[in-house]
């Protein structure tokens, strides 16, 4: 067996009403003096109060920084930093979604001012160190709670990432309560776009694919397989919520170690230009990147695809990986999600533009089990409108 490393959060914390005992699990980490990064609509409808309760009864003094927002811009990063720096202070928590837990490690890792947010872009250019890092996810989907790495969207529409374990938090902790709420759509897109990171860490071709990934991709595969439609139909279904909080962050844990590919790399110009949603953008390529894979790089998606699916064990090798893109597209259907490009308002004549975006994300495709040139590309983008 090749050697290989594996990196995750060294804490995690998971279980009902777990947000409520913050301050209990976590003031002895970070510091007297902390910022709570989130967006508005969580302050609005009062997830965190259970948070600064908490954190109040521990004796720490909490300032808010909630001006996230979905694929935060750089400036939104730096206006976070500068908050920290002002505040002078000694512990950062990021609680909501992947935007808001994205912010919170780049203002960990700025806030003491030894380097730069541009040349911390890239894999493993950001060395810290960083302050104490808390993230507590209210999706379950993007799996950041234990990733090193960030998303920032530069200039107008292109997508840069802090890639580095510098970033991973001191601790992650997962309280299914918090995605009680999440109305039906945002349950669909986030939990397909969890499901595409097992998949794309399974069948990655990066030399740091390991068996530990591969592991957890199946476990993860395993429940939200399971989990999402119930999560989705009833949204109230605690076991199905914890389910799929847990395979989220199984399959955080699985591309933080064996990283995406071309999904990825045809989804961020859909968010970049058209602001269509993460998860939504994965959901959306999704099927029609398998396919285009399958046709010479089958075999990972044969030993999965009962994962999430195990009607599909009865289904011979050959046609299986064809079967588990359709059975996919199913489910992203039955779960209520657009399905063309077109259905998002992305027009015809942008297809070729997208394309060519696409191309620049060289750290993603290069994992990809398929070697994608710009009119394979096109011809995907193309099927997918």
């Amino acid at each position: 067996m090749k050697p290989f490393n594996f990196n995750t959060a060294p804490r995690i914390v998971f279980g009902e009403g777990s947000l409520a005992r913050i301050g209990e699990i976590t003031a002895a980490q970070l510091g007297k003096r902390v910022l709570l990064v989130t967006d508005p609509g969580l302050i609005k409808v009062g997830l965190i109060e259970p948070a600064l309760m908490s954190l109040e009864a521990a004796g720490v003094a909490v300032s808010l920084f909630s001006d996230v927002e979905a694929d935060p811009p750089e400036h939104v990063v730096m206006a976070c930093t500068k908050v920290a720096q002002d505040l002078k202070a000694e512990g950062v928590i990021g609680l909501g979604g992947g935007s808001s837990m994205d912010v919170a490690k780049l203002a960990a890792l700025l806030a003491p001012g030894t380097e730069k947010l541009a040349d911390a872009y890239g894999v493993g250019n950001a060395k810290g160190p960083r302050l104490p890092l808390l993230l507590a996810p209210t999706t379950a989907g993007t799996g950041s709670e234990v990733t090193p790495v960030s998303i920032v969207t530069t200039g107008a529409s292109e997508k840069k990432g802090v890639v580095s374990p510098v970033i991973l938090p001191d601790v992650a902790l997962l309280d299914p309560d918090l995605t009680l709420g999440l109305p039906p759509a945002v349950t669909a897109a986030t939990g397909i776009d969890a499901m595409v990171h097992a998949i794309e860490a399974y069948a990655s071709a990066s030399p740091a694919n390991n068996p530990v990934s591969r592991a957890l991709a199946r476990e993860a595969l395993r429940l939200m397989g399971a989990a999402l439609e119930r999560a989705v139909h009833n949204g109230k279904d605690k076991a199905a919520r914890g389910d799929m909080l847990l395979g989220a962050m199984l399959a955080g844990q699985a591309f933080a170690n064996s990283p995406v590919a071309a999904v990825h790399a045809l989804a961020y110009p859909l968010g970049g230009h058209y602001h269509i949603p993460h998860g939504l953008s994965n959901a959306l390529m999704l099927p029609h990147v398998l396919r285009f894979n399958a046709e010479t790089s089958s075999a990972a998606y044969v030993e999965i695809a009962p994962d999430a699916f195990p009607e599909l064990e009865e289904v011979g090798s050959q046609v299986r990986a064809a079967a588990f893109a359709d059975k996919l597209a199913g489910l992203s259907t039955r779960c209520g999600l657009q399905q063309r490009l077109r259905d998002v308002g992305i027009p015809a004549d942008a297809v070729p533009m997208l394309a060519r975006d696409a191309m620049k994300q060289t750290r993603l495709l290069v994992n990809n089990p398929r070697p994608v040139t710009e009119a394979d590309a096109l011809a995907i983008y193309q099927q997918a409108w």
